[in-house]
Parts: structure tokens; sequence; C-alpha cells
């Protein structure tokens, strides 16, 4: 079975070239949703959350803006959190593993966001980075989180560089000209994984 890492920084296009592997039948494994799941309504991370951010956890809800500002003012407190919940999506990715290889999937898609910086590209045959202008970036990163850009330029600058990335990569998908030429080079790289 061919595992196939994903990634690239926020606003460049993970989702929707995810979103084209699934179109096409490719089983994806989805980081964000596995965190999402986690911290969820009595999810399994919220007892560790609690006992690292008491006040943003009650009666089993977690309350986001409480647990976001704890990081933004408390140093070390986002490395304690990715100690807590990068070894649980670790789990998860295996289990999905397991699952495609016994289903007998050919190729898999794994969409980590922070794929290089947990070492998640050693478990991959190839990697790719989702990657557009970062004026374009900005403005992707500000319109669906609501922000100015400068605040976005500000959490864009938390992450690893893109060039970096773009670097690290086997193949790199140019998200930044059109939907279309996204859909283009997304196919013609699933026709060579199915070849």
């Amino acid at each position: 079975m061919k595992i196939i890492g994903l990634t690239g920084g926020m606003g460049m296009g993970k989702s929707t070239v995810a979103a084209l592997f699934r179109q096409a039948g490719i089983p994806v494994f989805d980081a964000d949703a596995v965190v999402r799941a986690l911290q969820a309504d009595h999810g399994a991370a919220l007892g560790p959350i609690a006992a690292l951010v008491p006040e943003a956890v009650t009666d089993g809800h977690l309350d986001r803006a409480v647990l976001r500002r704890a990081v933004a003012e408390t140093p070390g407190v986002l490395r304690q959190l990715e100690a807590v919940l990068h070894p649980m999506v670790r789990v998860a990715r295996q289990v999905f593993l397991r699952r495609c290889r016994r289903q007998g999937a050919r190729c898999v898609l794994l969409d980590i966001p922070l794929l290089f910086e947990t070492g998640g590209q050693r478990v991959c045959d190839q990697v790719l980075v989702v990657s557009a202008p970062p004026r374009l970036q900005a403005e992707r990163v500000a319109r669906r989180r609501g922000l100015p850009k400068a605040e976005a330029r500000r959490l864009m600058a938390r992450q690893m560089p893109d060039a970096r990335k773009r670097r690290l990569a086997d193949t790199v998908i140019d998200t930044g000209v059109s939907l279309a030429a996204t859909r283009r080079q997304v196919r013609a790289l699933i026709k060579g994984l199915k070849a």
C-alpha cells in the first residue's frame, strides 16, 4: 500500500486537494478531524487538556477561546498541548492505516498539517506540499477565520515556512493559480499513483 502525505500551511488548499483524492476513491486520513473529535464534548483529550488549562474545560466541554488565550499568553502551553494531542493523532493514524491495509487499499492519503513537524513524513512513500503565494494565503486565512490580514500573517508566521516545506516535498501542488489548475495537477498525480 502506497502512503502519500499531504501538508502545507494554513490557507494553502489542503482540504481541496484531500477532497479530490476522496472523490477519486482514495481513503483519506484527516488529522484535523481527529483533533476536533478528540476535543469534542467529552472527547478523549479533554481530561489531559483540563489538567493543563483547567479553566478551558467545563462539564466535558472545551472552551476554545480560553484555550487559545492560554496558548497565546502562557509560554510552554502549546508544547504541552501538542504532547497530549500528537500521540493520540498518531494512534488514530495507525488504526486508519491498519484498516486500509486489511481492506486492500492500494493507496492512501494522510492529510496532516504538521506532517514534517511531527516526523510523519517517515511513514510516507511520497510527500505532497500544497503552496500558494503569501498574499493569497493571507487573504484565504483572513477570510476563513474572519480576521484582519495582519493577524492572519501573524498566525502564518508561527508555522514552518512554505519555502522549507517546498524543499522537503517530493511534489509541490500549486494552488495559487485557479481551482481548475489545481484539479488538473491533482488528477494527473492520482492517475500516476493508480498506474
